[in-house]
């Protein structure tokens, strides 16, 4: 590998980034600038503005991962990322939240419910529970750059994550969200044409898709018997039903993140964004298109690579990795790919990392400015508390980075989708679409969706049961209910529910807001 061409292209890959953020610097003038970019984005940003965001180093380096593991069950994610995670998001949220956002002159997501509920209360609580747990999330998109780099450069792992962060910081902190859509436009191409020559060169290498989807499935016998043992059937077949396997794949990753998709903030703030509902229609196609490659594509790949390691070193891809997770898209990309493609691999995990994480930190510094803290600073310097909180939230994920253990990336994706999901999903719902709903209701099924979530990590998930260890130094065991599958069902699975569940009995007991407000909040939906 040739280090200094390697090096000249990342510099100017990332010259023509500080460019955009500098485009993005020039045109913000107001508040609405640095917080919705003007609200006047063209549809094609948009939509690959938000698929970068949400296609992010996680599910390139963490799912991919897990997909060469355990094998194409993923694909069911990638069915829900689709039809949940663009057609619903856009159609059912996006437009309603477009029009009630414009009708309540919002600009974050916790500032649309607390508006819609006539509740500062419930804005500055959102605000935090985003500022507080969002850092988790950003922290494994961090990791999955910095072991590329790690791996690329041969440099020390906490050097490139350092570096990686530093790099992201600039441009986010100067340009606001019209930098970060500009950035985001030019990230998402790059992952896109990326994907499609990664998923072409691999069908090339194992001689087509067929002949490579036979010899994947044929080696289902060498499915290692402790992985068997949970579920595991070959990477080309669905874990055995009510396998630890199965309920770690359905409950955490495919409803977790599929589901979880709706009510992260970092993607609700886009369809403020655009100018009608028109442009919204327009980028449902456009952002299908690149959900289906960015993330098909990888998820395939990574099953695959089992292939590629079997026949060129005799071993499955997680036992060349070392049994690190995070760590086989990367060395499959530099051990099976044209050195050139590893240049372009490079641009595109930066590309997906700095595309997510930049819009992650607009959202931690608006919500500790805007939502959070909104009256600390006058509001001529509302912008520069911005961006304090921004490298706040950056300083605080990168600790994170620095002590979570490997292989985390998949899962601490899947926590922090849950946790959004059951916090604030039942919430936005009824902001867009049930009138009925009470301040009352909003603020209780919140905090219910929040507890549960986190006394299900606490004492009942065993994964992170276990890591934690509260639980066994209360209750001397790992996790209070043993029965299987117990220890294996995401939080998600009673945690959402029970929200709902406490939203409709509370709103129904109290009264809803006046009719003049909801006429107000409706008018045009």
């Amino acid at each position: 590998m040739n280090l200094s061409l390697l090096s000249i292209i990342i510099v100017l890959y990332l010259l023509v980034i500080a460019y955009l953020g500098f485009l993005g610097f020039k045109h913000t003038k107001t508040e609405d600038d640095f917080i919705v970019a003007g609200k006047s984005v063209h549809p094609y940003i948009m939509a690959i503005s938000y698929g970068a965001t949400f296609i992010s180093t996680s599910a390139i380096i963490g799912f991919g991962g897990i997909s060469a593991m355990f094998g194409m069950g993923l694909m069911w994610l990638v069915f829900l990322n689709i039809f949940v995670g663009v057609f619903l998001a856009f159609v059912f949220f996006g437009k309603k939240t477009r029009q009630m956002g414009n009708n309540l002159n919002v600009k974050t997501f916790p500032e649309l419910l607390g508006k819609r509920f006539q509740s500062t209360f419930i804005q500055k609580i959102v605000g935090w529970i985003i500022f507080i747990f969002m850092p988790l999330y950003s922290a494994v998109v961090l990791i999955g750059g910095a072991r590329f780099i790690e791996q690329t450069f041969a440099i020390n792992f906490e050097v490139a994550l350092f570096i990686f962060a530093l790099i992201i910081t600039v441009y986010v902190v100067a340009g606001g969200l019209k930098g970060v859509m500009y950035t985001d436009a030019l990230q998402g191409t790059i992952m896109f044409i990326s994907m499609l020559f990664l998923m072409t060169a691999t069908f090339i290498l194992l001689k087509g898709p067929i002949h490579a989807n036979e010899l994947l499935t044929n080696m289902a016998n060498l499915v290692p018997g402790k992985l068997a043992a949970a579920g595991h059937q070959g990477w080309t077949a669905f874990p055995a039903f009510n396998s630890m396997w199965w309920w770690t794949l359905v409950t955490s990753l495919i409803l977790g993140v599929g589901i979880g998709v709706l009510a992260q903030p970092q993607l609700v703030v886009r369809f403020m964004t655009v100018k009608s509902n028109k442009e919204l229609n327009r980028a449902v196609l456009v952002g299908g298109i690149f959900i289906l490659v960015t993330t098909g594509f990888i998820y395939m790949v990574g099953a695959l690579s089992n292939v590629f390691f079997y026949q060129t070193e005799g071993v499955l891809a997680i036992t060349a990795a070392k049994g690190n997770l995070d760590k086989i898209i990367p060395l499959y990309i530099n051990k099976a790919m044209p050195s050139w493609f590893v240049y372009l691999f490079m641009l595109t995990l930066l590309s997906a990392a700095m595309s997510t994480l930049s819009s992650q930190y607009h959202a931690m510094g608006t919500s500790i400015a805007h939502d959070c803290l909104p009256n600390l600073v006058k509001k001529k310097n509302k912008i520069m508390f911005v961006r304090v909180g921004i490298v706040i939230a950056i300083m605080i994920s990168l600790i994170l980075a620095f002590n979570l253990p490997g292989g985390f990336i998949a899962r601490g994706t899947a926590i922090f989708f849950g946790i959004c999901a059951a916090s604030f999903l039942p919430t936005f719902f009824a902001t867009i679409y049930w009138k009925r709903a009470s301040k009352e209701g909003a603020i209780a099924s919140i905090f219910t969706g929040i507890i549960a979530s986190l006394f299900g990590l606490f004492f009942l998930h065993k994964k992170e049961a276990v890591a934690l260890g509260l639980c066994k130094s209360l209750f001397g065991k790992d996790v209070l209910i043993t029965s299987f599958p117990w220890p294996f069902i995401d939080p998600l699975v009673f945690s959402l529910p029970l929200a709902i569940i406490v939203l409709v009995v509370v709103s129904l007991m109290t009264k809803k807001v006046t009719d003049k407000h909801l006429t107000k909040c409706f008018k045009g939906i």
